[in-house]
């Protein structure tokens, strides 16, 4: 049976609840019944819906991953260079709606629940696999046979400043972390001789 439109509205405000709430409580002790209130809707509902919390965290967790795909494509279109590629990839990594308390939270929490949840484990994934496509394929002109090692890098640092900013105290600084991961990457361009 197809969704309706209200079906669809209200699904949205579970997601983004089911966000706000993980990003407020700093970890997945929330309920759906919190969820659901903050979403205006019935715990009954959000469980006719998806389930259960699980389902909508990783419903939350495809929301957060498809508006990071869009950041990565708004950026990229941008950009003609592989080098400014890159860089544009890293910008979307840092955007305004990837960036904040709330999504950084949720993805904290979610690298925790992949420890041990498989339907967890395959989201990640599937995010990690397309990160990694997507900077070895904008690398390879500059970087040759290094790309792959550069791009895990790359990764290796975006992760950690999330992981980071989940536990300080200060607001997320976007432009602070860009430059630091864009500072690695032209580091390791010049140690290839790329300049």
């Amino acid at each position: 049976m197809p969704r309706t439109g209200t079906e669809i509205t209200r699904r949205k405000a579970l997601v983004n609840a089911a966000i706000m709430e993980i990003g407020r409580a700093g970890s997945l002790d929330v309920t759906v019944s919190q969820i659901a209130g903050n979403a205006g809707v019935s715990s009954a509902l959000a469980h006719h819906y998806f389930g259960s919390k699980d389902q909508i965290f990783l419903a939350a967790m495809r929301h957060i991953m498809t508006g990071f795909a869009e950041d990565v494509s708004r950026e990229l279109v941008k950009a003609t260079k592989p080098r400014d590629r890159v860089k544009a990839i890293i910008r979307a990594s840092f955007s305004i709606g990837n960036f904040s308390e709330e999504v950084i939270s949720a993805w904290l929490n979610f690298y925790v629940k992949a420890q041990n949840s498989k339907d967890v484990q395959r989201l990640l994934r599937v995010y990690q696999r397309r990160l990694q496509s997507n900077l070895v394929h904008e690398l390879t002109p500059i970087a040759g046979d290094a790309a792959a090692e550069i791009s895990h890098g790359l990764s290796a640092m975006i992760d950690g400043l999330y992981i980071r900013q989940a536990l300080r105290d200060a607001p997320p600084n976007p432009k602070e972390s860009v430059a630091m991961v864009v500072d690695y990457l032209d580091m390791c361009l010049r140690k290839r001789g790329v300049d």
